[in-house]
C-alpha cells in the first residue's frame, strides 16, 4: 500500500504543479544551475499577490555578493521581498514556475526566521524562539548543501548593542559556510554591518513618501540605506498625539 500512495501523492502533486503553470502562464520556469549557491531573478513577485498589485523587483545573491541588508519603513515591502525570494525558489526547486520574468537558481535549503511568536504554552519570548532558529539555521549552513537564509528583524526583542553583536556574529558565520541570504532591519545601526562585511555585504532599502497626509510606498529596491521612518506618521494616521 506504501508505494501506491507515494505514487498517487507523486501524481497529485505533478497535477498541482500542472495546474499552476496553467493558471499563470506569465510565469517562468528557472534555470537550475550547478556550483556555487546563486539566486539570480528577473521581475521577482510573490505569487499570492494579485497581478494589478504586485510590484515585482530584481534581486541577485551569489558568492560574489552574498547578503544584502534590507532596511525601510514598516509596510515598505522588506518582509514581502524574503517572503518572495523562499517562495519562489521553493516552487522553482519542486519543479514549478515562478513569479518572475526570470531565476537563474542552484539548489539549496533555505533557512526562514519571519513571524516567529511567543509561546506561553512552552514559557519561551519571541526572542528565545527567534535564537532558537536562528541556531537551527547555523546548524543547516555546516551541512553539504549551502543555504539560503531569510532573516526578518534579526534580533529585534534586544537592545541595540547586543543586537549588533549577536547580528553581525550569526551573519558572519553564515557567510563563512557559505551561505547566501538577506537580513531586513529597523535598527539603522545593523547597516553598519555591510562595512564590517564587505565586500560580501550591501545596503539597499525600501521607501516611502507623504501623498496629501498619506504614507504611500512604491515597493522598489533602492541602493543604499534609508533615510528616513514612518513611524511616527503612522502613529498621528491612527490618532495618536505623538
Amino acid at each position: 500500500m506504501g508505494p501506491w500512495l507515494a505514487a498517487a501523492g507523486e501524481i497529485e502533486a505533478l497535477c498541482a504543479f500542472a495546474s499552476f503553470s496553467y493558471e499563470h502562464p506569465d510565469y517562468a520556469f528557472p534555470e537550475i544551475v550547478n556550483g556555487a549557491p546563486r539566486f539570480e531573478g528577473v521581475a521577482i513577485g510573490h505569487p499570492l499577490l494579485p497581478g494589478d498589485c504586485c510590484v515585482r523587483n530584481d534581486l541577485t545573491l551569489s558568492g560574489e555578493n552574498p547578503l544584502l541588508i534590507i532596511s525601510g519603513s514598516n509596510m515598505s515591502g522588506k518582509s514581502t521581498l524574503l517572503r518572495s525570494v523562499g517562495i519562489n525558489t521553493v516552487l522553482g526547486l519542486a519543479g514549478a514556475p515562478v513569479c518572475a520574468s526570470e531565476l537563474r537558481l542552484s539548489p539549496i535549503a533555505i533557512g526562514a526566521s519571519i513571524r516567529l511568536q511567543d509561546s506561553l504554552l512552552e514559557g519561551n519570548s519571541r526572542f528565545y524562539a527567534e535564537i532558537l532558529r536562528l541556531r537551527q539555521i547555523t546548524e543547516l549552513a555546516q551541512n553539504e548543501l549551502p543555504v539560503l537564509f531569510l532573516l526578518d528583524e534579526i534580533l529585534s526583542g534586544t537592545n541595540s548593542h547586543d543586537r549588533g553583536i549577536g547580528a553581525e556574529a550569526v551573519v558572519q558565520n553564515l557567510l563563512e559556510s557559505g551561505a547566501i541570504g538577506l537580513v531586513t532591519t529597523h535598527d539603522l545601526a545593523l547597516t553598519r554591518l555591510a562595512d564590517s562585511l564587505s565586500p560580501r555585504a550591501t545596503n539597499v532599502h525600501f521607501q516611502d513618501h507623504l501623498e496629501d497626509g498619506v504614507v504611500a510606498f512604491d515597493y522598489r529596491i533602492h541602493p543604499g540605506v534609508v533615510t528616513k521612518s514612518n513611524a511616527l506618521e503612522l502613529m498621528r494616521a491612527v490618532g495618536l498625539d505623538v
